[in-house]
This record gives C-alpha cells, sequence and structure tokens, in this order.
C-alpha cells in the first residue's frame, strides 16, 4: 500500500505520496489535468532548473537567501540535471496556459529535496519553494526564459547532426560526379545531369538551412527573467536582471543577454515561432530529399532503380526478399509531425493575449519535439542511409541514352519547332534523335556525336556552336 502525507494550501488539503518531492500544487494539476500521456519535456525542466540555479545564486548577492539556503538550492539544481529526479516530473503538457503547474513542479522537487539536505527531512519546509526557490521570479518570466533556452541548447545540437548529414551527402556528390543520368522535370524526361549535381544541390540545401538555424539563435539569447508578472519586474532588485542573466551564462558558458524589453518578452513568443518556422523549412527539404531518394531507388526491376539505399531490415511481412527505403520514409513522416508542430506553434505564440501569453506549454512541448525529431532523424538520415547509398551507373547512363531531351541541344542549330518534330518522330519510331538528326541531314554524324553528348550537356554549351553553319 502507497503510503501518503498531508498537505495544506488555501484550497485546503491533500495526500500527496510520502516518497515524492513534489507537493501539493503538482498533485493538485495532475488529478485535473488528466488529458493524455504526453508529459512535459524534461529539456524544458532542466532550462527552468538552470535559471533557478541562477537566480539562487543572483538572490544570495543581493540578500534575499542565505547561504546556506542558496548552496542546497544549487546542489539540488545539480542533481536535477545530472537526472536523478526525472521521475518528479509527472505533468502532462495540456494545463494552465502559462506553465505555472509545471513550474511549481520544479519548485516543489527543489524546496524539499533543500530542506532534506539542510535538515536532514523533506517534512521540514526549511526552504520555501514559494519565497526561497521562487523569490525575484514569476512563472511568466520564467517559463518563456525556458523556452529559450531549452530551444537554444536543442539548436546546437541540430546543427551538429545537420553537419553530419552535410558531410555524408558532400561525400556522395564528389563520389557521383561522374555519373550521368537523365534530369526530370514534371517526372517527364529533361536533359542530363550528373548524379554528383543531384547530390550537390542537396548539399547546398543542408548548408542554408545551417545558416537559417543560426541566424534563429540570436533573439533566443534574449531573456526577459526578472521580469517576473507582467514584465515590469516588480518584486526584484533593479540589479537582479543582469546577475542572473550572468550566473546563468556562468553556469552554461553560453551568452544569453537581458531581454532590450521585459514587457516584450513575456507577452511575445515570436521567438519560438520564428525558430518552429526555420525547422518547418529544414523539413519541407528534407522531406524532398527523401521523397527523391526513394524515387531514385524504386524498383529494383519495375522502378527507377539509378541508385541502391543499404537495407536496414526485412522489407515484407509476405513478400520474401523484399527491401524498402525505411530510412526515408522515417524522415518523411518525422518531417509531416515537424509541419503539423509548426502550425500549433504558430497559432499558440499568435494566441498571446495583453501582458501574457497563455499556451506556453504547448509551444515548448511541440518546439521541443520538432528540434528532437529533426536532430534525431538528420543523423540516422546520415548514418543509416546516406552513408551507404551506391549508384547504378549502367541504369543511369541507359536512361540518358534514351532520352529524347538531349535533343534540346539541337535548338541552336536547326531551332525549336524542327527539334520538336524530331523527338515527336522519335518517340513515335523508337528511333533515337541523333539517328534522325543525321538521317535529315540536320547535322553531321561528328557534329552529332560533339552536340549529343550528353557530357556535354551538364554546363553552359554555347562555345560548341561557334562557327557552325554561321549560326553563332
Amino acid at each position: 500500500m502507497q503510503s501518503f502525507r498531508v498537505e495544506s494550501d488555501f484550497f485546503g488539503k491533500k495526500k500527496v505520496p510520502t516518497g515524492a518531492y513534489y507537493g501539493i500544487s503538482t498533485v493538485r494539476s495532475d488529478e485535473i489535468f488528466r488529458i493524455n500521456e504526453k508529459k512535459m519535456p524534461l529539456e524544458l525542466i532542466y532550462a527552468i532548473v538552470q535559471i533557478k540555479r541562477a537566480a539562487a545564486t543572483a538572490n544570495f548577492e543581493l540578500g534575499q537567501l542565505s547561504a546556506g539556503k542558496k548552496n542546497a538550492i544549487v546542489q539540488v539544481c545539480n542533481e536535477i540535471l545530472a537526472r536523478k529526479f526525472d521521475d518528479q516530473f509527472i505533468l502532462g503538457v495540456f494545463q494552465v496556459g502559462s506553465g505555472t503547474p509545471t513550474h511549481m513542479n520544479v519548485n516543489e522537487v527543489i524546496a524539499s529535496r533543500a530542506s532534506e539536505i539542510l535538515s536532514g527531512s523533506r517534512k521540514k519546509k526549511v526552504v520555501d519553494a514559494h519565497d526561497d526557490v521562487n523569490v525575484s521570479q514569476s512563472t511568466n518570466d520564467v517559463v518563456p526564459s525556458a523556452i529559450r533556452i531549452a530551444a537554444l541548447n536543442l539548436i546546437e545540437e541540430l546543427i551538429e547532426s545537420l553537419e553530419e548529414l552535410h558531410l555524408e551527402l558532400k561525400k556522395k556528390s564528389n563520389e557521383f560526379s561522374g555519373i550521368l543520368k537523365s534530369g526530370r522535370t514534371h517526372l517527364q524526361d529533361a536533359t542530363p545531369i550528373t548524379l554528383g549535381q543531384e547530390f550537390g544541390a542537396y548539399v547546398r540545401a543542408i548548408e542554408k538551412h545551417g545558416q537559417r538555424l543560426e541566424n534563429s539563435k540570436n533573439f533566443l539569447r534574449e531573456l526577459g527573467i526578472g521580469g517576473t508578472a507582467v514584465g515590469t519586474g516588480l518584486n526584484t532588485f533593479a540589479q537582479f536582471r543582469k546577475k542572473v542573466v550572468l550566473h546563468l551564462n556562468r553556469f552554461t558558458k553560453k551568452n544569453f543577454v537581458v531581454s532590450r524589453d521585459g514587457i516584450e518578452s513575456t507577452q511575445f513568443l515570436t521567438d519560438a515561432a520564428s525558430v518552429s518556422g526555420a525547422l518547418k523549412l529544414l523539413a519541407v527539404d528534407l522531406n524532398k530529399i527523401a521523397f527523391d531518394l526513394r524515387l531514385m531507388n524504386s524498383g529494383p526491376k519495375t522502378g527507377f532503380n539509378e541508385i541502391v539505399l543499404p537495407a536496414v531490415e526485412v522489407g515484407s511481412s509476405i513478400m520474401p526478399g523484399k527491401v524498402n527505403p525505411s530510412v526515408p520514409e522515417c524522415v518523411n513522416m518525422c518531417c509531416l509531425q515537424v509541419f503539423g508542430n509548426d502550425l500549433a506553434v504558430s497559432m499558440a505564440c499568435a494566441n498571446g493575449v495583453l501582458e501574457l501569453n497563455t499556451h506556453m506549454p504547448l509551444i515548448a512541448s511541440d518546439l521541443i519535439e520538432s528540434l528532437k525529431l529533426l536532430r534525431n532523424c538528420c543523423h540516422i538520415f546520415a548514418r543509416h542511409c546516406v552513408k551507404g547509398i551506391k549508384a547504378n551507373r549502367e541504369k543511369c547512363e541507359y536512361y540518358v541514352g534514351h532520352s529524347a531531351a538531349i535533343a534540346t541541344a539541337l535548338n541552336p542549330l536547326i531551332g525549336y519547332e524542327k527539334v520538336a518534330e524530331l523527338v515527336k518522330e522519335s518517340l513515335a519510331k523508337n528511333v533515337s534523335v541523333k539517328e534522325l538528326a543525321v538521317q535529315k541531314g540536320y547535322v553531321s554524324k561528328a557534329d552529332a556525336k560533339k552536340f549529343l553528348n550528353p557530357k556535354n550537356l551538364t554546363k553552359p554549351n554555347m562555345n560548341l556552336y561557334k562557327k557552325v553553319r554561321g549560326k553563332i
């Protein structure tokens, strides 16, 4: 049988599990907001704890906390950041819009454990969740600041993962630089390209996203901590904001700064929406790259079969020997989830009212989920897919040789209309464009070989036409 202790607040009394470090505020919220099983992400909890550690140090320097209480709070924060109390943060995402229940969950755990450190028992509330752990703070400045801190930490991890994907794509771009393939527009044959050029486009797209993510970090560094209820700093010393950010930087080795306008930082979560937007754009391109790889890998007998993706698992429960593009499909699903999260984050940020945004738990949860999804899927994509891609040179070059689209190279010689007729006749008679062009006397065999050589069609080529039939 589980044992309980009884705690009181101005609503009355509640049973709290004896072994719990959280208290009555957490229990009340847990009983009311049982919406689903989705818990507040630990990344947000850790960011709040980082703020609590810095705030305790700043409050000690300002005479708001004794040395003993400050040291105990700092010790507890370090223990939480070492993941010793993960099971004490029990609340779900869907709760009051400021995130007060989660904030109090953290305050109560810190207060109970700090009391235990100082008195030998968590029953003796020698450290108070409100008057000590939360002194000079409010949910309304702590949670928005924590969202920014958590997002910044995860962006840096995502950039590392993105760099890994970028490196593997670049290796493939170099490896495939000499492999000709048919380009395709509208899923129809188009002028030639090299497989290396195709992967080179992916490389550049990923580079841009690295830059976008770096840029999005700048505004996240502005913290409204110290603004308390509405951003004005009520119940704080004027020096508190600078001191708490100073100690936060000392502990985290980051470069956070005091917000230029504490009121703006309290009520506007646009910085989170900006990050979410950058993640959506990354997901847009990752989704396309993953889909392209699936298409080029299709077959192997009845599809494109231009590349071979590494096999990572059995593909079918009924078809023996079937192999699926499992990793790209996983990437596609992660990207679709990020699209949905971005919509939720954007709407939640837009629905702030007056001095507070009241959708912060949802913003925090979905933004953190998107950051983690993309971090993990970029790593898996690089390591378990892109790294092992093989090119089917024979199939790629077969498609180039049988594509009527290379006839485009004859436009400067005989004009668009004649080339269109050549293509139409080539497809109807199943005869190559090169052969028809020579038969009709449009070009000599030597010129046809030169002008219709696919290797000359993957780059600017007008220098080849100089002095030919006086056209140029």
